[in-house]
């Protein structure tokens, strides 16, 4: 499989007065054509800062990607003019973030948000991009485009304005789309239907799609490949079925251990004991030792590097040896 998206040690870290915040430190992972891959893990474990690197909109001045090679179809981002950066962004690879109202202008109607990156990245005149918006909205099930296009965002259900967010993200056929927790701000049946609607573009259009999300469910339904990710950095990545059947680190046991299952009553559901780390402040050795069932002294006093079990499935601790 072609990898369209490589990342290799990438570090971001923030500079901050209270010191340095290592929000992404040595992440590696890839992705191919028509591939899916989930990043998961709990809040603040990176996720999302990862994404925002992959297409340099780390937040400045007090963000900065340190080191690492981002590479796109084999070609280095990190190399690139700002001005050449905004030519890929949209065109190349596109982003669903996580809440739609706050991707949408609600001053503009759905037909100049979405016929404007068709306009910047295709050089279409208005009328045209118009047309084309009409028939991203369709692509995206939005029942009556030639009517909803001349509307504003706060005339839309939440289900209706993230598949906006998407016919934006898909109206110039990116190679690669990151969806940013997609279904957050939806009730369960429209997750469903908004899960199903994206795999269906993705198998049209073979993209390279990356879902990040805390949900292992949302991760069944929809990845082929998982990588878990904990105080910045990935702990084990495998395929969906070796990880659900298999789980190698405990961080990665205890977040399946903590899904409630439909054919086992419990008093109460497992949960992992303390809080993430603060990425400020890390605590010597393995980040997760202070949370984890299965510590040894080796945890407490050095990190583990990642080690390869397999030719697909790698995992960054001490019980690896």
């Amino acid at each position: 499989m072609d990898k369209v998206l490589e990342v290799i040690d990438l570090k971001t870290y923030f500079f901050t007065r209270s010191g340095v915040v290592k929000a992404v430190d040595g992440v590696s992972f890839h992705v191919g054509q028509g591939e899916t891959l989930g990043l998961v893990g709990e809040s603040g474990s990176g996720k999302s800062i990862s994404c925002l690197s992959i297409l340099r909109l780390v937040p400045q001045p007090a963000g900065k990607i340190v080191g690492g090679q981002i590479l796109l179809n084999g070609e280095e981002l990190l190399k690139k003019h700002p001005a050449e950066m905004r030519k890929v962004r949209g065109a190349e690879i596109s982003m669903i973030l996580q809440d739609p109202m706050t991707s949408l202008n609600p001053v503009f109607t759905i037909g100049d948000q979405v016929a404007e990156p068709i306009q910047i990245h295709q050089k279409m005149d208005r009328k045209r991009a118009w047309e084309k918006a009409k028939e991203m909205l369709g692509l995206v099930k939005i029942p009556m485009p030639e009517i909803r296009v001349r509307e504003y965002p706060h005339q839309m259900s939440g289900g209706m304005r993230q598949r906006i967010v998407g016919a934006m993200a898909l109206s110039c056929r990116p190679k690669l789309l990151i969806a940013d927790e997609p279904t957050t701000a939806l009730d369960v049946t429209i997750q469903a239907q908004f899960l199903e609607l994206l795999k269906s573009i993705q198998r049209q259009f073979q993209l390279a799609l990356i879902v990040v999300t805390h949900d292992f469910g949302i991760v069944a339904k929809v990845c082929d490949r998982v990588a878990v990710m904990y105080a910045g950095q990935i702990v084990e990545t495998g395929p969906i079925r070796e990880i659900f059947s298999r789980p190698r680190h405990p961080y990665t046991a205890a977040l399946l251990n903590s899904l409630p299952k439909l054919d086992k009553r419990v008093p109460r559901l497992p949960s992992i004991p303390g809080q993430p780390p603060d990425l400020g402040n890390l605590p010597p050795g393995c980040a997760f030792a202070p949370r984890c069932s299965k510590v040894m002294p080796v945890c407490k006093k050095e990190a583990p590097s990642e080690r390869q079990l397999t030719a697909d499935h790698s995992l960054r601790c001490w019980l690896a040896g």
